[in-house]
């Protein structure tokens, strides 16, 4: 089994800042403030978390299971 990836870099669809995260690794983050410009990401309609819809790398429990938060 390949290893977890823990970093993500999350990118706001708003205005484009892109910011470093540790994703946790037994919990699926269901809202993001962006800092740059303050707007609050929440999941894509068929995503778990905003890391896997506005991340370089899924969260943990999907790089793992392919489910999140199971």
């Amino acid at each position: 089994m390949a290893a977890v990836v823990l970093d993500s870099s999350i990118t706001c669809p708003a205005c484009g800042h892109r910011k470093e995260e540790t994703m946790p690794t037994d919990a699926c983050v269901w809202f993001y403030e962006c800092e740059h410009c303050k707007t609050v990401l929440s999941p894509k309609s068929g995503d778990c978390c905003v890391y896997c819809s506005y991340g370089t790398n899924r969260c943990p429990p999907m790089q793992q299971s392919g489910s999140c938060c199971a």
